[in-house]
C-alpha cells in the first residue's frame, strides 16, 4: 500500500517589523504539526517592513489547513501572507522570438532536475523552434504577430496561458513590445530578461554599439514585466568583464551566456517563492 505523500509548502509573509514576531508564529505551526526546514527573514529599516519564507513539512497536518493554524496572529500582526503547496514543478510557459539560447537553457535545466518547474507549452513570433520543442515533448504555439493588429495576437497569447495553467510566463528573448494591459494582466507572473546596455544603446546591434563604444562590462537583468517597459522590479543581474581585445562575436557569446543564467536563477527563485515584493524593489530569501 502506498503511504500518503507527506504534505510540503512554503509559507511566506511580509508585516510591520516589530519585536518578537517569528516568537508568536513558531509555536502555532509547530503545534499544529508543522516542521520548519528551511527559513530566510529580512527586516526592512527603510520601509520598517518584516519579510519571511519558510518551508515547511508535516506528516500529519495539510497544506490547506494552514490558514486556519496561522489565524490567530494574522490580524495582529497584520500579515500579507501567502501558502504555496511545492510537492509538485510550478507550471510555466515559456516565449521565444529568433534568439533561443535562454530557451534551450530552461529546457536543458529542467531535464537535469536543475528547476523546479515543468514547462506546460513555447509560444513563439516565428516557427523556427518547433521541430527542436516538440521533440522535447513540449507543445509550440506559433502566434504570427499582424503589425495592424497585434491585440488579436496577445489575445490568443492570453488563451494560451490560461488554457496551459502556466502559473509563469517567461519571456526567454521575447523580441515584441507588449501592451499595457497585457503587462498589467501578467503583472508578478511574467519575467522578462535583457542585455545590460539598455537604455545606453537601443535597437539593432547592441553588441556592435557597445563594442564601438568600449564597453568593459556586459551584463543581463531578469525583471518582472510591468506596463513601464523593460523598468519592472529587478529580480537578478549579472556581469562578465571584457577587454579592447573582445570581439564583437565573443561579446554576443559571452552576453548570450549571462542571459541564460539570470534568467535562470530568476525563474528559479521565482518558482521556490523566494521572491517577495517590496514596492519596485525585491527581496530575495535565497
Amino acid at each position: 500500500m502506498t503511504e500518503p505523500q507527506r504534505a510540503r509548502c512554503v509559507l511566506r509573509f511580509r508585516c510591520p517589523d516589530e519585536p518578537g514576531i517569528l516568537a508568536r508564529v513558531s509555536p502555532l505551526l509547530a503545534g499544529n504539526g508543522w516542521d520548519i526546514r528551511e527559513a530566510s527573514i529580512y527586516g526592512d529599516p527603510d520601509s520598517a517592513t518584516f519579510f519571511v519564507r519558510t518551508e515547511l513539512a508535516s506528516d500529519r497536518a495539510t497544506v490547506a489547513e494552514l490558514p486556519r493554524h496561522i489565524a490567530p496572529v494574522v490580524t495582529a500582526l497584520k500579515l500579507d501572507w501567502e501558502v504555496h503547496d511545492i510537492t509538485q514543478p510550478m507550471p510555466v510557459l515559456v516565449a521565444v522570438s529568433k534568439f533561443n539560447h535562454c530557451l534551450v537553457d530552461l529546457i536543458h535545466k529542467v531535464e537535469i532536475g536543475a528547476l523546479p518547474i515543468r514547462i506546460v507549452g513555447v509560444v513563439s513570433n516565428h516557427d523556427q523552434e518547433r521541430k527542436r520543442v516538440e521533440w522535447h515533448g513540449i507543445p509550440y504555439h506559433h502566434l504570427p504577430v499582424d503589425y495592424g493588429d497585434r491585440t488579436s495576437q496577445e489575445r490568443r497569447f492570453l488563451e494560451v496561458i490560461r488554457e496551459s495553467g502556466a502559473a509563469l510566463t517567461v519571456l526567454a528573448r521575447y523580441m515584441q513590445i507588449l501592451s499595457d494591459d497585457f503587462a498589467t494582466r501578467l503583472e508578478g507572473r511574467c519575467i522578462n530578461i535583457h542585455h545590460s546596455f539598455l537604455p545606453s544603446f537601443k535597437g539593432a546591434k547592441p553588441y556592435h554599439q557597445a563594442k564601438a563604444r568600449g564597453v568593459k562590462l556586459i551584463g543581463a537583468t531578469a525583471h518582472y514585466v510591468t506596463a513601464d517597459l523593460d523598468e519592472g522590479p529587478i529580480i537578478e543581474q549579472d556581469v562578465r568583464r571584457v577587454s579592447h581585445a573582445t570581439t564583437t562575436d565573443e561579446m554576443v557569446t559571452i552576453g548570450r551566456e549571462v542571459e541564460a543564467a539570470v534568467l535562470a536563477r530568476a525563474v528559479r527563485w521565482h518558482a521556490e517563492h523566494r521572491v517577495l515584493g517590496n514596492g519596485n524593489q525585491t527581496v530575495i530569501l535565497a
